[in-house]
């Protein structure tokens, strides 16, 4: 049996090997199997498919007609716990009709290259049970696909190393050349025209290889923006993304941050997914910057959490910008804020909360209302505490300098 099994392998990979791209092969594996096959890149856009008979199911009439798997079909599948197994599992899917989106009894089976997914090839068997060795071929058939997938992309982009190592060098500012950065990529197949950003997703999971997977899969899938280049740094999945309009920029970013954070979070089951974005610039030249700027939005969130949890971009930190820096000379001065001390030493005393209602005054832009609502206290009640506050710390609550000075130290205190 296992002789029989090497025998079909070989005769399999010597036929496939004739074959000098996708279009053909997908008619020669539906002969092989009986059944009508159609093969798909990572984002389910239809790259070939057999002829077929004339009991056509919905889904692959659309998805001939459209180029493309219909997004009920997707959907469905993700629901159904399909696509989870084909993402995790390198032999065929049994996947059973789901009548609802017109999708009838297929067989698929994932094409990838490590942790990336490439593309999928199915089989629409309809009735039919496919056997021990058909299945084997199926299997084979997916790594000429990879072979003929992976050809595709370095023509496009000569190799992955070199490709890597030239978005790092963006990154890390290796290239300061505007013209080289320009001529470099358009040897990979790179349009680095337009309004340019970085994308940080950050994951606190061991089940990396998992992640990766489906994160390269979805960076392709949605279409909030272009990405133009991409990678995984331990943990860290580094996007760099595209627009032609700078005024829809952030908000075309947030919407894919806010898609591919919920989205990756609830099909793998995962928690702390972590996202930021730099600044958007015309040139290449400062990919290096906004690269920087969103890995210390990251390192701001991860100090202070609840507070900055609906934080995606620089620009958003504020002065939070600064607060790092600004902390480490407060700490070199062995510096205390002498109005905030005094009322935290009265509140301690008197069991008041003094100190809480001047931070709260202060987040609230001086706005009593706002502040005592936020308090759930009396507007009375606040302008007693804020005349108390001036009186016990000396601090003159009219003075903009002052309560800017307070505010950041406050702020400071959280961080320490």
């Amino acid at each position: 049996m296992e002789n029989e099994s090497n025998e079909l392998s070989a005769s399999v990979i010597e036929r496939m090997d004739t074959f000098e791209s996708v279009n053909n092969l997908a008619d020669w594996i539906a002969d092989m199997l009986d059944c009508p096959i159609t093969i798909e890149d990572s984002n389910h856009r239809l790259i070939s498919y057999s002829s077929h008979e004339d009991n056509l199911d919905e889904a692959r009439i659309s998805t001939i007609i459209r180029r493309k798997v219909p997004d009920k079909v997707i959907n469905s599948l993700w629901k159904s716990g399909m696509m989870q197994i084909l993402f995790e599992n390198d032999e065929p899917v049994v996947i059973p009709a789901i009548k609802e989106v017109g999708l009838g009894n297929r067989v698929a089976v994932s094409v990838r290259e490590n942790n990336e997914i490439l593309g999928f090839i199915w089989a629409h068997t309809n009735d039919k049970t496919l056997e021990e060795k058909e299945l084997q071929l199926l299997k084979i058939a997916a790594k000429h696909v990879k072979k003929q997938l992976l050809q595709s992309r370095l023509r496009k982009r000569k190799n992955e190393d070199s490709y890597n190592n030239f978005f790092w060098q963006l990154l890390l500012g290796e290239l300061s050349d505007e013209k080289k950065i320009t001529r470099l990529a358009r040897q990979f197949g790179i349009q680095l025209d337009g309004y340019l950003a970085i994308i940080v997703v950050e994951f606190a999971n061991e089940h990396m290889a998992k992640i990766e997977k489906y994160a390269y899969y979805l960076a392709e899938t949605l279409k909030q923006l272009e990405i133009v280049c991409k990678l995984f740094d331990q943990g860290q999945f580094i996007l760099l993304v595209k627009s032609n309009q700078k005024e829809k920029m952030q908000e075309l970013s947030r919407q894919f941050i806010r898609s591919f954070t919920e989205k990756i979070s609830k099909q793998l089951d995962i928690q702390n997914v972590n996202a930021s974005a730099g600044s958007i610039y015309r040139s290449p030249i400062h990919i290096k910057d906004s690269y920087k700027q969103a890995l210390k939005v990251l390192d701001i969130k991860e100090s202070l959490p609840k507070k900055l949890d609906k934080i995606f971009f620089y620009q958003e930190l504020g002065v939070y910008q600064f607060i790092g820096e600004l902390c480490e000379i407060r700490q070199r001065g062995f510096y205390q804020n002498e109005y905030i001390e005094k009322l935290r030493a009265y509140d301690k005393e008197r069991q008041t909360e003094l100190l809480p209602t001047l931070k709260k005054f202060l987040e609230c832009d001086s706005n009593v209302s706002l502040a005592a609502k936020m308090m759930y206290i009396h507007t009375n009640t606040m302008n007693y505490r804020l005349k108390r506050i001036a009186e016990v710390s000396g601090m003159n609550l009219k003075n903009m300098n002052l309560k800017v000075t307070a505010y950041l130290d406050l702020l400071i205190d959280d961080m320490t």
